[in-house]
């Protein structure tokens, strides 16, 4: 999983702990601008695994974003695939263009290439015609673009029942069980 500057911190840290719950080993980066937003949006002020979930979690190791050497840079590293919540629209593209110059992009190409799940939650409005290209283009090489958008169908009444929504659609695009109130269950 891959944090980068897009508004939406709530989004990464509910997913986050949904994956840890979940019984999934969670491979994290975090962009520069990736810790700004949780720095702003969350009030996270140091990175470490018990600030970003308030607990101890043994499933979740954080990496370096310059790292791009490390075992997530690799094929051979198995994995099931790879989550970028949020994805800003920076992010999008390099991932598109084919740079590799950082591991969130690195790992998203090498999610590619091995042909695992790769779903990107862009966070950004409006959407230009060069994110829009980078998404079909995305969407063509295998990639899942999956908006944060929120639905209203099921009637939220916090924030917390928006989050809980789009979290919930990325787990079911990541086959990870949950309990989380986002299906219409109305015949």
């Amino acid at each position: 999983m891959a944090v980068t500057g897009a508004s939406g911190g709530p989004y990464a840290l509910r997913l986050i702990d949904c994956l840890e719950r979940a019984g999934v080993a969670v491979h994290l980066v975090v962009s520069p601008h990736g810790r700004r937003l949780l720095a702003e949006e969350c009030d996270i002020q140091q990175l470490d695994v018990e600030t970003l979930l308030g607990r101890p979690a043994e499933r979740v190791t954080l990496y370096d974003y310059r790292d791009v050497g490390c075992r997530l840079a690799s094929g051979s590293f198995l994995t099931d695939g790879m989550v970028i919540c949020p994805c800003s629209s920076n992010t999008l593209g390099a991932v598109a263009s084919g740079a590799g110059d950082n591991l969130v992009v690195r790992a998203a190409h090498v999610t590619l290439k091995e042909a695992r799940r790769l779903v990107l939650v862009h966070r950004e409005m409006p959407l230009s015609g060069i994110d829009l290209e980078n998404m079909l283009r995305l969407q063509r090489a295998g990639a899942i673009i999956c908006p944060a958008v929120p639905g209203f169908y099921l009637r939220p009444q916090t924030v917390t029942d928006l989050v809980d929504f789009v979290v919930g659609r990325v787990l079911d695009l990541l086959h990870v069980p949950h309990e989380l109130h986002v299906r219409w269950d109305q015949p």
